[in-house]
């Protein structure tokens, strides 16, 4: 069982900046393809940035694209989505996901507000 701990949630003003981080107990990254969804008040949850397992390949949504960045560091065993040029309608909280076609873990997820 893989345990994915976030943070590096909070408030921030529009325009700003946040990087959440997502670290992997129990497993490693690089054996999955890791992932970023976000739900905001009263919506469906939606993906939001992927990693596949080489780390080399990243996919993101159209409306994140040129915004975020995914990327990991294998030494900590840690994922993380840098955030800049933040909107208000980026609020909402972010869920890490370890993902093969076995197997799914998610993380308790981690809230980020942006102020207009």
């Amino acid at each position: 069982q893989v345990q994915l701990v976030e943070s590096g949630g909070g408030v921030v003003q529009a325009g700003g900046s946040l990087r959440l981080s997502c670290t992997a107990l129990g497993g490693t990254v690089n054996n999955y393809r890791m992932r970023w969804f976000r739900r905001a008040p009263g919506e469906e949850r939606e993906f939001v940035a992927a990693l596949g397992r080489s780390g080399r390949v990243a996919d993101y949504a159209s409306s994140v694209k040129g915004r975020f960045t995914v990327s990991r560091d294998v030494v900590t065993n840690t994922v993380y989505l840098q955030m800049d040029g933040l909107k208000p309608e980026d609020t909402a909280i972010y869920y890490c996901n370890a993902f093969t076609t076995a197997v799914d873990y998610w993380g308790q997820g981690t809230q980020v507000t942006v102020s207009s």
